[in-house]
Formats: C-alpha cells, sequence, structure tokens
C-alpha cells in the first residue's frame, strides 16, 4: 500500500505524492443496538460532544484498560503500547505488531509475517559459512523498510491466494564464489 492511499499524503494535479493533508480521521463503519445507540447519544449530549466524539472518547479510555503482553512477558495497556506499536506505514506498524505481539495476529496476518520472515531480501544479513548462504537475524533493526514497502502488496497477495509463491521477491542465497584468475605463466 502506497503512504498517499493511507490518506497520508494527497497527490497533486501530476499524481505524485504531494504534501501532507490534514487527515483528521478515517471513517469507520459499525453496527450498534438501538439501546447501545440512545445511551451513547446521552453520554455524547452530556458531555457536549458530538456522538463520533463521544465514541472515539470511549475508545481511548477502553484503551488503557485492555492489556497485551509481549514475547519478554511484558503486559501493559495497548494505550501504553501504542507507541511501541503504531507508525504511519501500514507495513512498518505490522512488522511492529508481529515481531511483538504475534497472538495478535489472524490467519492471513500469520501467513504474510512467515513469508516475510522467510524473504532475504527484506533483512540486512550476511553470507555465512560453510556454503556462503544469506542468513539474517528477524529483529526489527534488521529490516530493511523501503524493500518491505515496495513488496507489502505482494506479500499480501501471495497470503491471500491471488498470486503464486512464484511471485515473491527474489534475492542471491549464496555468495557467487569469484573465479579465479586464469593462470599465467610465472616470469622468471
Amino acid at each position: 500500500m502506497e503512504p498517499w492511499e493511507a490518506g497520508a499524503f494527497s497527490r497533486n494535479d501530476r499524481g505524485r505524492a504531494g504534501a501532507t493533508r490534514n487527515v483528521r480521521s478515517e471513517t469507520v463503519t459499525f453496527r450498534l443496538e438501538p439501546r447501545s445507540r440512545y445511551l451513547a447519544d446521552l453520554a455524547a449530549k452530556k458531555q457536549r460532544r458530538t456522538l463520533s466524539s463521544f465514541i472515539e472518547f470511549a475508545i481511548e479510555e477502553a484503551l488503557e484498560k485492555v492489556y497485551i503482553t509481549d514475547t519478554q512477558a511484558n503486559t501493559k495497556s495497548i494505550s501504553e503500547a501504542a507507541s511501541q506499536l503504531w507508525d504511519v506505514f501500514q507495513p512498518d506498524r505490522f512488522v511492529k505488531l508481529a515481531l511483538r505481539y504475534p497472538d495478535l495476529l489472524n490467519h492471513h496476518e500469520q501467513v504474510v509475517w512467515k513469508l516475510i520472515q522467510e524473504c532475504g531480501l527484506v533483512w540486512r544479513g550476511k553470507y555465512s559459512p560453510p556454503d556462503d548462504e544469506w542468513s539474517w537475524r528477524v529483529a526489527e533493526e534488521s529490516m530493511i523498510w523501503d524493500r518491505l514497502r515496495d513488496h507489502w502488496e505482494t506479500f499480501n497477495r501471495v497470503a491471500s491466494g491471488e498470486l503464486d509463491k512464484s511471485e515473491l521477491p527474489s534475492w542471491q542465497r549464496h555468495r557467487q564464489k569469484r573465479s579465479s584468475p586464469p593462470d599465467e605463466p610465472i616470469p622468471f
């Protein structure tokens, strides 16, 4: 997904990313039971807010009361974890979530994460002996973010079955052996 598709940028008349738009919010459509809707309307009136402002307020309050546990067994509220998890780019948010809270991934996201973890193109690494194979550590500091963003749609389309696995980005798995210089006579 391109940054401007997520509402982060506008496009100028030539179609390139332009100045940042002032996007306050995104539209979310959901259903409420009539009773909940009525009571939410009353609460919004009491606080002199719009219904949408009240719902946003209620969500912020709830984020302080829902706790998640990371891979290091640290428990914190979603509100406390927000600074570690939020990023303006969707692929970056995804990796931050997958590294810290993999148990929150749904099935499709688990497949995307597996494909990303197995793709040497998006990770900093090195060629390791004995066979000079590319190896990497799956960690935030090893991620090559631009490459992930460039191939984000492909990872998702392969995970959903829209594309074949052969469409995934490739990389040089083994370091090419340097050819020896041709035998030259030794001058005596």
